[in-house]
C-alpha cells in the first residue's frame, strides 16, 4: 500500500512571473519535490504552467554560492559572515564619511521577497540617507507605475483577474500572454469558450503565439502605440462614445489630452498608414472598442520598454477614462508584470524614485511620516540614480559602492558592456545571490550566499495586488541566509538601530502598519493600505491565505478586502479626480540607417527566464529552444547575406552578439527579434543586453528594449557540430558555443573556424578520451568533412560528438533518449554510426509540448495516422497542450502544416 504524502505539501508561490500562481511542493521518496498547482490558489486555481512544474528540476545545490567569500589578488577566499560584514561596513562607512551618501547604492531585484525588499529600502533611505537604491524592476514596469501615477495620484492596478473573464473584449498590447503569463491566457481562452461572443484582439508588432488564438491582430509598426490610442481617443469622441458625467464630475485634463490627440490622430488613414496596418483592420479595432463597453486593456513590456513607455500607458488608460470604463467588473486598464515580486517592490518603494507605502519621496509630509514612523536618522530628500543612470554614475566614479541583490546587470542591463566597464571601475562591489559563477560575480569583491526559492519563506505580490506567502520546503543549504536577514546584521554593524527584527514575520508586521500610519493625503486616503494584515501573530503569518489589498479591519475586527478599486470613483489625486494626460507621440530617439538598417525587438521565450541561473538548470526547460537565435523576414535575411540555420552576428552601436538565424513567420520586414535569456554561463557571445541602447524613457527611466538599430552579417566558421557529454567539456577554443541541459548529460551546439585535420585525435582530446583502449565508435568520411563518434563505458553511451560543415546533422532528441539507456543495444550502436535511428518512431523531434514531453515528429505523425483535426483531438491522443495550455497555438499551427501537405500528397 502506498501512503499518501499530501499531509507533506507545502503551499508556495511560484518563482517566476507576476501571475503569482499557487505551488505545492511534495517530497518525493528520493529526496526530489514534486511540483503542483495549489488549487485553492486564486490566481492559477491548480494550473501551472511548465516553468512552474519544473520549478523541482531547479532546486539543487549546483553551482551554488554556499559560503561568504573575499576576492583578494590571488583569487576568491572562503570567510566567515563576521569578517566579510565587517568589511563591507567598514568600506561603507569610510566611503559615506568621504563622499557622502549618495556614493553608495543598492541595485535589487523583483526576485526578492517583500520583506528583503523592506528591509533594503528602510536602510538606504531612511539610515544611509540615499535613495540610490533602485531594482532591476525599473527594466520591465516602471513605465506602467509612472502611468498609473500620473493618472490616478498612486500606483495603482484598478482591476483583478477575474476581470478578464468577466470582461466582453479583452486588448492584449505588447504582451505575449500565451507564452510569457500562459496560466492567465489560459483563464481568458477558457472564459472565451464559455462565451463565444468575447473577444480578443492582440496588438503587437510580431505575429507571436498569442496571436494564433486572436480574433484580430494588429501589427501595428514599434513605437507607434500613443498614435494608435491617441486615434482611438479621438474616435471615441468624434462618435460620442464619451461618458459625460464621469468625465465631467471625476476627471481633469480632458480637453487638453483630446486637442493633443486630434491634432497628430484625428484622421484614421493617417494613424493607420504611421502604425504600418491596414485601414480596415484599424477600423474594425476602433468600433470593436467602441461598441464593448467591458473592455480590459491588459499591456506589458511591450508597451513599458520603450523611451516612451510611460505616455504609451497613459495614451490606454485615457481611452478607458473617456467612457468611464474602470471601477466596474469586467474593465479597466491592466498592466501585467513580469517578476513574482515586482508589485511588492513598488509597495515598499524599492524604486530609487519612491517611497515606502506608497508616498512620494519629493514631498516632506510623506518623508515626514516615514521618517517619524521609522524613527530614523538621516531620511533621503530627492530621488536616487535609476538604474541606467546608477551604473553611468558607477564607471564616472560619483558611485564608490553598490551591492548588487539577486539580480545579474551584466547580462539584462541594456548596454551590457558599460556595465561590465562599471563593476570593474568600481572601488567596492558587494553581490548578495545564490549563484557561485554569474557574468556579473566575475567583477565582484564580496560574495554573499543567500537563500533561493524553497529556502526563503515571506510574501510576495502579484499584479492583480494579491499578496501570497512564499513558504520555506528546504533547508538553508550552508551558511545561506535570508537577504532581509543579511541587510539587518549590515546595518547593525552601521550602528543603525531598528533592524532587530525577530524575523521574517517582525519585517511583513512593521510594512503593514506603516501602510496605515497617518493614511490620510488632503483627506484622500492612499489606496495601498494593509493595516488590516498588521498585528498577525507568527501562526497567523505563517497560515495566512492570498489576499489582495487595500485591506483593512471594520469596527469590529473583520478583514475588508477591495477586489477592484475605483468603484466609487474617487482616485488618489489631493481632489480625487483621475487625469487625463496629454501624450504628444514621438518615435524612438534613434532610427535606422545604412550602417544599422534593422530594428531590434527583444523579449521571452516560452520555457525561460531572466538570465537562466534557474531555469537553465532544468533539462525540461532546455529543450524547446535550445539556443539563443534572431528571427528575422526571408528578404531581410537575403538582403544581409544569411540563411536560415546559419550563425549571424548582430551589431549595434554598443555591442554585438552571435545568434542562429531563424524565420519563425512572425517577423515584419525590418524588424529582428532576439531573446534576452542567454549569458556568458551558457553561450560564448549571446548577451543581447550588450546590443541595447541606454536610451530611457524621461519619465520613468525604463530602457528602449524594443528597438535598437541594428544590422546583421554572416559568421563565417568551417563547420558545425554537436557534443552530449555526461562530463563537463572546457570549450575555450571553439569559436562559438552553446550550452544546453539535458537529462543526464549536458549537451553543447558548436561552431568553428579552426581547420581538423586529424578529427579522431582533435575529438578526443576536446572530449578528453586519452586511454587509447577505450570503446570508441568513430565514422569518418574526410571527402564531404563530416565525423562522428562516440565513447561508450560498459556498453553505457558516455559521450558523442558529431561534425558537418553544413548544419544538417542528426537528431538530438534521438541521441538524447540513448542516454537514459543503462545499456544500448546493437541496433542503437547502428543507428550511432549511420547518424539517424534505424527504428521507427525513435526520433520524436524537436520538443513542442513541454509539459507532457511531446515532440513535433510524434505530433505529426499522429495527425498523419489517425486523421487528428482540432486541437482537442491531439490533446487527447498525446496529452499534449492539456496542462498549461502555453503549446496551442504551436500544435494550431502543425495541424494546419500537416494537414495541408497531406492534402498535397494526395493531389
Amino acid at each position: 500500500m502506498t501512503l499518501s504524502t499530501d499531509h507533506l505539501a507545502v503551499r508556495t508561490t511560484c518563482a517566476y512571473c507576476g501571475v503569482g500562481c499557487g505551488v505545492q511542493a511534495t517530497p518525493k521518496d528520493d529526496g526530489s519535490f514534486a511540483m503542483a498547482g495549489d488549487k485553492l490558489h486564486p490566481a492559477n486555481k491548480g494550473r501551472l504552467c511548465v516553468k512552474g512544474s519544473a520549478l523541482g528540476e531547479t532546486v539543487g545545490l549546483e553551482g551554488r554560492l554556499l559560503y561568504p567569500q573575499l576576492r583578494e589578488a590571488d583569487g576568491l577566499r572562503r570567510v566567515s559572515w563576521d569578517e566579510a560584514l565587517d568589511k563591507v561596513a567598514g568600506e561603507w562607512r569610510r566611503i559615506i564619511a568621504e563622499h557622502g551618501p549618495d556614493a553608495v547604492a543598492l541595485y535589487v531585484s523583483g526576485q526578492l521577497l517583500t520583506e528583503d525588499y523592506y528591509v533594503a529600502n528602510k536602510l538606504m533611505k531612511g539610515y544611509v540617507g540615499s535613495a540610490n537604491i533602485d531594482t532591476n524592476s525599473r527594466l520591465c514596469m516602471s513605465s506602467a507605475v509612472a502611468g498609473y501615477k500620473r493618472a490616478f495620484g498612486e500606483d495603482l492596478v484598478p482591476v483583478c483577474y477575474d476581470d478578464l473573464e468577466l470582461a466582453d473584449l479583452v486588448v492584449l498590447v505588447g504582451s505575449n500572454t500565451a507564452w510569457c503569463h500562459p496560466i492567465l491566457f489560459q483563464r481568458i481562452m477558457k472564459a472565451r469558450e464559455a462565451r463565444p461572443e468575447m473577444k480578443l484582439v492582440v496588438v503587437d508588432p510580431r505575429r507571436t503565439a498569442t496571436c494564433e488564438l486572436a480574433d484580430l491582430h494588429l501589427p501595428v509598426n514599434a513605437g507607434t502605440d500613443v498614435w494608435l490610442f491617441n486615434g482611438l481617443l479621438s474616435y471615441l469622441s468624434r462618435i460620442g462614445a464619451v461618458d459625460p458625467r464621469f468625465v465631467e464630475q471625476h476627471t481633469n485634463g480632458f480637453e487638453t489630452a483630446l486637442d493633443v490627440a486630434y491634432a497628430d490622430c484625428a484622421d484614421p488613414a493617417v494613424v493607420a498608414k504611421i502604425c504600418r496596418i491596414e485601414l480596415p483592420v484599424l477600423m474594425e479595432f476602433y468600433e470593436l472598442f467602441a461598441a464593448t463597453r467591458k473592455t480590459i486593456t491588459a499591456y506589458s513590456m511591450g508597451v513599458n520598454q520603450s523611451s516612451a513607455g510611460t505616455d504609451k500607458a497613459n495614451a490606454i488608460i485615457n481611452c478607458h477614462l473617456i467612457g468611464g470604463r474602470i471601477g466596474r467588473p469586467g474593465m479597466g486598464p491592466f498592466s501585467i508584470t513580469g517578476q513574482p515580486n515586482a508589485m511588492g517592490g513598488r509597495e515598499v518603494g524599492g524604486l530609487a524614485n519612491m517611497l515606502a507605502a506608497h508616498m512620494d519621496l519629493e514631498r516632506a509630509d510623506h518623508r515626514d511620516v516615514v521618517q517619524t514612523f521609522w524613527e530614523s536618522p538621516a531620511m533621503a530628500d530627492k530621488g536616487g540614480l535609476k538604474a541606467v543612470d546608477l551604473f553611468k554614475a558607477i564607471e564616472d566614479g560619483k558611485v564608490k559602492s553598490v551591492w548588487v541583490i539577486a539580480t545579474n546587470p551584466v547580462v539584462s542591463l541594456p548596454d551590457a558592456d558599460q556595465v561590465r566597464r562599471a563593476l570593474d571601475r568600481c572601488e567596492l562591489v558587494i553581490f548578495s545571490d545564490i549563484m557561485q559563477d554569474t557574468d556579473t560575480t566575475a567583477y565582484v569583491d564580496v560574495l554573499l550566499p543567500a537563500l533561493g526559492w524553497g529556502e526563503k519563506d515571506g510574501t510576495v505580490t502579484n499584479s492583480e495586488r494579491r499578496i501570497s506567502r512564499q513558504r520555506a520546503f528546504l533547508p538553508a543549504p550552508g551558511e545561506a541566509l535570508p537577504d532581509w536577514k543579511i541587510l539587518s546584521l549590515f546595518a547593525q554593524r552601521m550602528g543603525y538601530s531598528g533592524f532587530d527584527f525577530c524575523g521574517q514575520h517582525g519585517v511583513f508586521d512593521e510594512h503593514a502598519r506603516l501602510s496605515g500610519f497617518r493614511n490620510t493625503v488632503s483627506d484622500v486616503p492612499r489606496a495601498f493600505d494593509m493595516s488590516g494584515l498588521g498585528g498577525l501573530n507568527q501562526r497567523q503569518y505563517d497560515e495566512l491565505e492570498p489576499t489582495q489589498w487595500p485591506v483593512r479591519r471594520t469596527a469590529n475586527g473583520e478583514l475588508q478586502v477591495d477586489v477592484r478599486l475605483f468603484e466609487d470613483h474617487v482616485f488618489a489625486h489631493a481632489d480625487g479626480k483621475a487625469r487625463f494626460i496629454a501624450t504628444v507621440p514621438r518615435l524612438p530617439k534613434h532610427a535606422v540607417s545604412e550602417d544599422y538598417p534593422l530594428s531590434l525587438n527583444t523579449g521571452r521565450v516560452r520555457d525561460q527566464w531572466h538570465t537562466m541561473t534557474r531555469t537553465g538548470k532544468s533539462a525540461t526547460l532546455a529543450d524547446h529552444i535550445a539556443e539563443s537565435f534572431v528571427d528575422m523576414h526571408p528578404q531581410d535575411a537575403l538582403l544581409s547575406g544569411v540563411r536560415e540555420g546559419e550563425l549571424a552576428r548582430i551589431t549595434s552601436e554598443w555591442g554585438a552578439m552571435v545568434a542562429r538565424v531563424q524565420h519563425g513567420g512572425g517577423i515584419p520586414r525590418g524588424s529582428v527579434f532576439i531573446p534576452i535569456h542567454w549569458n556568458g554561463q551558457n553561450a560564448s557571445d549571446a548577451r543581447v543586453g550588450a546590443l541595447v541602447n541606454p536610451v530611457v524613457d524621461p519619465v520613468s527611466g525604463e530602457p528602449e528594449f524594443k528597438h535598437t538599430p541594428v544590422r546583421v552579417e554572416q559568421f563565417r566558421v568551417n563547420w558545425h557540430g554537436f557534443i552530449l557529454s555526461r562530463d563537463a567539456i572546457n570549450l575555450d577554443s571553439i569559436a562559438h558555443w552553446t550550452r544546453i541541459q539535458g537529462r543526464e548529460f549536458a549537451r553543447y551546439e558548436l561552431a568553428g573556424r579552426n581547420s581538423v585535420k586529424d578529427y579522431s585525435g582533435w575529438a578526443r582530446g576536446l572530449l578528453g578520451v586519452g586511454d587509447p583502449d577505450a570503446d570508441w565508435l568513430e565514422y569518418e568520411d574526410k571527402t564531404a568533412g563530416v565525423y562522428r563518434a562516440v565513447h561508450m563505458v560498459n556498453d553505457r553511451i558516455e559521450q558523442c560528438i558529431f561534425m558537418s560543415p553544413r548544419q544538417d546533422m542528426p537528431s538530438r532528441a534521438w541521441l538524447a533518449s540513448l542516454f537514459v539507456k543503462e545499456q544500448l543495444s546493437e541496433i542503437d550502436r547502428v543507428g550511432l554510426l549511420v547518424g539517424m535511428p534505424v527504428e521507427k518512431g525513435a526520433d520524436t523531434g524537436p520538443t513542442v509540448c513541454s509539459c507532457f514531453g511531446v515532440g513535433r515528429n510524434t505530433i505529426c505523425n499522429a495527425i498523419r495516422e489517425k486523421d487528428l483535426k482540432t486541437v482537442p483531438e491531439v490533446t487527447a491522443c498525446l496529452k499534449a497542450g492539456g496542462n498549461c495550455g502555453s503549446c496551442v497555438p504551436e500544435i494550431k499551427k502543425i495541424l494546419v502544416q500537416t494537414r495541408t501537405e497531406a492534402a498535397e500528397i494526395r493531389l
